[in-house]
């Protein structure tokens, strides 16, 4: 822009702002939080990322926090006005309908889709609840043409059922791999119909179990005391809202001998990720060598990932939740060594389905893994629902959708 008279530019004030500064402000902050973690982004860092001075942010929001919750009303707002269709005679055309808009959604929020994955969980309880309103509304929405097409399912057994494809919908935020837009949107879709189609879960959700019911992590030494204390303190707290005395007093130590044994918290949260990786690359040895055939041992990986998943809910959950928070170079060769782990099932996957293109492959791989442990969650990791049986029939649905 430029002055009439002289041709020079505008003095920067008088530059008129975007009239959507604040939606902009709050997708961008929205991609960073899911990129980096909530807590390992700044206000300045966002103003930064848009163009503006930290001080004109406050123009818009108060805090970061407000700016949380913003973002994570635009995501659960578009959700609903993309599923807010034209009445449909027929159940099966408006379930499809459905499930097309939250396929392209899913495509088109990719970046933010981890504020419904993980970030939700520094919202306070009443931002917490206005979430969970919008995603009964969501299943509720997809429930009821469900219903219609299936009459032998109960309506929990049917929202268990539509809880399960919104995991699939929200895989594709949980990895970077490469997939045309057209294919990631036709893939997720087949695969949310296969889920639908399939066995219902046991649907009503157990509370969760006491921290002390979670299996100990060889604590023969001291240092796995810290450790698997820190585990459990994490996952139920977070990571950002652990001290090092919180992390002593659990395991019955004074806060400085906990340097005794980890250099520091972040330390700690990196052996928890390296204790992970080796359960998991465990998990995965003993069923591939226990298998006869590769369908048999496809089926053997995604029971021992089920088994792995409800028998370490706290190492697991914090295993997902917390990579943002991991020093670099540990964050780094876990994500490397996540990446190999998928790459095994991703292989697994093509020979017992020789025609599914590799990036097709990585896509439900990464949709079947997201599934077992958000509906895990769900379920407060409790067995005796019965949800470890039926998410193993599920998780293998989804592997194979349309073979």
């Amino acid at each position: 822009m430029h002055t009439a008279a002289t041709g020079d530019p505008a003095p920067a004030e008088t530059r008129k702002r975007p009239r959507n500064r604040k939606a902009q402000l709050a997708v961008v902050a929205a991609e960073m939080f899911c990129e980096h973690g909530y807590h390992g982004v700044s206000l300045d860092e966002i103003a930064t990322e848009v163009g503006i001075s930290g001080p004109a942010i406050y123009r818009h929001f108060p805090n970061k926090y407000a700016m949380l919750v913003y973002a994570t009303r635009q995501l659960t707002e578009s959700v609903l006005t993309a599923t807010d269709l034209r009445p449909l005679p027929d159940p099966g055309e408006r379930l499809d309908a459905l499930l097309a808009a939250l396929s392209r959604l899913a495509v088109e929020g990719r970046r933010v889709g981890g504020l419904y994955q993980w970030e939700w969980r520094y919202l306070e309880d009443e931002h917490r609840e206005e979430l969970r309103g919008a995603l009964t509304a969501l299943v509720d929405r997809v429930g009821v043409p469900l219903r219609v097409l299936r009459p032998e399912l109960t309506e929990p057994e049917a929202n268990a059922l539509v809880r399960a494809a919104l995991s699939v919908f929200g895989s594709l935020s949980t990895h970077r791999a490469v997939i045309a837009r057209g294919k990631a949107e036709a893939v997720l879709r087949r695969t949310a119909w296969a889920v639908l189609r399939g066995e219902p879960p046991l649907p009503a959700p157990a509370q969760p179990r006491e921290e002390g019911e979670e299996p100990a992590l060889r604590v023969g030494a001291r240092r796995e005391v810290v450790l698997a204390e820190s585990i459990k303190l994490f996952h139920v707290y977070g990571y950002h809202a652990v001290a090092v005395e919180d992390i002593g007093r659990a395991a019955g130590i004074n806060a400085s001998s906990v340097y005794r044994y980890f250099p520091g918290k972040a330390d700690i949260l990196a052996a928890a990720f390296y204790r992970a990786s080796e359960r998991v690359a465990e998990a995965t040895a003993v069923a591939l060598r226990g298998a006869g055939d590769d369908a048999g041992a496809l089926q053997r990986l995604v029971e021992s990932y089920v088994d792995l998943t409800f028998e370490r809910s706290a190492l697991v959950s914090v295993y997902l939740a917390e990579n943002n928070n991991l020093p670099d170079a540990d964050r780094h060769e876990l994500r490397k060594l996540q990446r190999l782990h998928v790459e095994e099932w991703v292989r697994l996957l093509g020979r017992v389905r020789p025609g599914l293109p590799v990036p097709e492959a990585r896509v439900l791989v990464h949709a079947a893994l997201n599934l077992v442990t958000d509906l895990s969650r769900w379920v407060g990791f409790d067995r005796s629902t019965g949800m470890d049986r039926h998410l193993v029939r599920l998780a293998v649905a989804v592997l194979t959708a349309d073979s």
